[in-house]
């Protein structure tokens, strides 16, 4: 990466650094007219983006988030190299391709432009677009590298494939799972614990297609993929794809799905004791890791802890206690923030500190939390507190990149 910074002048480097300021006081606003004028004059990309994260601003924000990083960092790339790879797994998922690179620079620096006005001089103008270009050689040459692993590997594919669900399992309330095999009954490449696919849902009367990412709840090693679902309580936009699924798709239909992608992953190489904390839905790549270290790793101590409203919203309860009762080496502690009787759970109301630091023996291990982004915020805070070093927390957010409270 550092040759490629060697593209960039010593005057053009200058310039993306003066910019900084201006890009934190008004990046979301350039990012939100950005998406504005994109899809406006490109509606075909409407598939790529989530638009409930679009209407939420969420999408604005971790786009302003990425290109402040990249302008802090233009003479030290390398710097942001593990976040250009989180954010290159979720593009290979959604198969985002090179050409679409140039389109997305064309608008950026026309947002820019338009929200700065006569403060974007042409100077700034030609610097950024300078630095947008590099920027971009670097993810489409990280993500090159993705698409040829994922197509060389045993049972491997890019863009889109087609699987049939060949069971569908309420597992609560309100999340269900469902089974999928490839229509053409060839194998399927295996995934790290923690890995998500992307669905391609082909609703009907919708005008675009929609791509939603959903982690993998089993461990990997079967002929078969599993995603666990929970079904939003408003249909649309926020939940049109999770109740699509709930409502129109049973045994039988058709999904087509991107190869697994993801870096929120188990490391098996690591013998330290683990600590999984899951809130809701979180638990889906949680049970991912719980079934992959109790076969992996068998000697490895682990405390499985995992938050819900009710006993009657809590998925995969019984696969859970069978792991808990049959492996000496997982403890499992579960909560309820709204129990339906007094005795339900290990404990009522919700995960804090003083009850961390009990069931917690040791600040020594590996920590991964799935969830909710202010259960995530409050559960890293009481990590923190309890002096768990960072490189030890391992999270997973929904939605798109945005920074957890440290």
């Amino acid at each position: 990466m550092s040759n490629t910074t060697l593209l960039l002048d010593k005057k053009t480097t200058e310039i993306i650094k003066a910019t900084v300021p201006v890009l934190r006081e008004h990046g979301e606003s350039i990012t939100k007219h950005f998406y504005k004028i994109l899809l406006e004059n490109n509606p075909e990309l409407r598939n790529v983006f989530n638009q409930t994260n679009q209407r939420k601003g969420a999408q604005s924000k971790a786009l302003a988030n990425t290109v402040y990083a990249a302008a802090a960092n233009i003479e030290k790339l390398e710097e942001i190299l593990p976040y250009v790879k989180q954010i290159a797994h979720k593009h290979t998922s959604l198969n985002i391709k090179p050409e679409q690179y140039p389109i997305v620079g064309k608008y950026l620096l026309i947002a820019i432009k338009d929200v700065l006005g006569d403060a974007a001089t042409d100077e700034i103008i030609g610097a950024w677009k300078k630095a947008y270009f590099v920027i971009a050689d670097i993810f489409i040459s990280v993500e090159k590298e993705m698409y040829n692993e994922k197509e060389n590997q045993v049972g491997g594919w890019t863009g889109f494939r087609n699987f049939t669900v060949i069971k569908k399992v309420k597992e609560s309330t309100d999340i269900t799972s469902f089974y999928l095999k490839p229509v053409d009954d060839l194998p399927i490449p295996t995934y790290k614990p923690g890995q998500y696919i992307t669905i391609k849902a082909q609703i009907e009367n919708e005008p675009y297609e929609h791509l939603r990412q959903y982690s993998l709840s089993t461990a990997s090693g079967k002929d078969f993929y599993r995603i666990s679902v929970k079904r939003e309580a408003s249909k649309n936009p926020v939940g049109i794809v999770s109740n699509y699924l709930h409502d129109s798709v049973e045994e039988g239909s058709v999904l087509p799905i991107s190869a697994p992608a993801g870096d929120f992953i188990l490391d098996v190489r690591d013998q330290r004791p683990l600590v999984l904390i899951s809130g809701g839905v979180g638990l889906t790549p949680i049970i991912s890791m719980l079934e992959s270290v109790v076969e992996l790793q068998p000697s490895r101590s682990v405390i499985f802890i995992h938050a819900s409203k009710s006993i009657d919203h809590q998925a995969m309860r019984s696969s859970v206690s069978e792991i808990a009762n049959s492996y000496d080496q997982v403890k499992q502690y579960v909560v309820f923030s709204k129990p339906t009787n007094i005795t339900d759970g290990d404990k009522q109301g919700y995960i804090d500190y003083d009850w961390l630091k009990k069931v917690i023996p040791t600040k020594d291990a590996a920590f991964y939390l799935c969830g909710p982004k202010p259960f995530m915020s409050a559960i890293n805070n009481d990590l923190q507190n309890m002096d768990v070093s960072d490189k030890d927390i391992h999270m997973e957010l929904f939605g798109p990149l945005e920074p957890i409270s440290k």
